[in-house]
């Protein structure tokens, strides 16, 4: 398979604030191979609120080329990037863009979504879970649900950072969501700068449509497993 190297761009011009993530690529469309349009948007959340991930434990779900997490890195988070274990392709394009960046010692670790294995059963409680477009095939839906709400049950003010791409307004998580224990919040991609076509010295997310939300634990005591 044809690699290459991508490069995305951070800026902000208030304070003079840059960074650049290097990413490699699969050419050939592919799950956690290909930078799908999702993944500047959530990395673009990430910059936005720079300030929120310096210090904090990171997990970024179904890495594959590590946009969000490596940018999570270099803005001081202590971040541990994962995909599937079954996929070990994935989780060494994951190792090679780590390296691209001159970050050979982030931890990577395979979780399979739903599967509740011993790189999940022995992480450290995380502050942030990070995932771009996870919620792709609607058959590993309640798996991913469950995996996030396992994280967060450990510690109750963790948060999912989620973007995805929507392919058909038929899907939805709102029944896992309420199943699980937890509650969402819609994020306005003009909120953080991201309401365009071109993000990050890049062509993505171009004219897709492509929604942010925050996952976290139902505190309301009215649901929840």
């Amino acid at each position: 398979m044809e690699c290459r190297e991508r490069i995305f761009r951070f800026e902000d011009e208030d304070n003079g604030d840059r960074e650049t993530v290097t990413v490699k690529e699969v050419l050939q469309p592919s799950y956690g191979l290909y930078v799908w349009p999702s993944a500047p948007v959530l990395a673009q959340y990430v910059w936005h609120h720079r300030d929120r991930v310096k210090g904090r434990r990171i997990l970024e779900l179904g890495s594959g080329t590590s946009l969000p997490g490596i940018l999570a890195a270099k803005c001081g988070g202590d971040v541990t990037l994962s995909d599937s274990e079954d996929l070990p392709h994935c989780l060494e394009n994951c190792r090679k863009s780590c390296q691209a960046n001159g970050l050979p010692d982030i931890p990577v670790i395979g979780i399979t979504w739903g599967r509740f294995n011993d790189a999940l059963l022995n992480l450290s409680p995380v502050d942030v879970i990070l995932g771009s477009d996870c919620f792709y095939d609607s058959k590993d839906f309640e798996d991913i649900v469950v995996t996030v709400s396992y994280l967060i049950k450990q510690n109750s003010e963790a948060e999912f950072w989620c973007t995805y791409q929507e392919r058909s307004s038929n899907r939805t998580i709102d029944v896992l969501l309420l199943k699980w224990g937890l509650e969402c919040e819609t994020v306005s991609l003009d909120s953080f700068d991201a309401d365009s076509p071109t993000l990050c010295g890049s062509t993505l997310p171009g004219n897709h449509t492509i929604h942010m939300f925050i996952i976290r634990a139902d505190k309301s005591g009215l649901t929840g497993k």
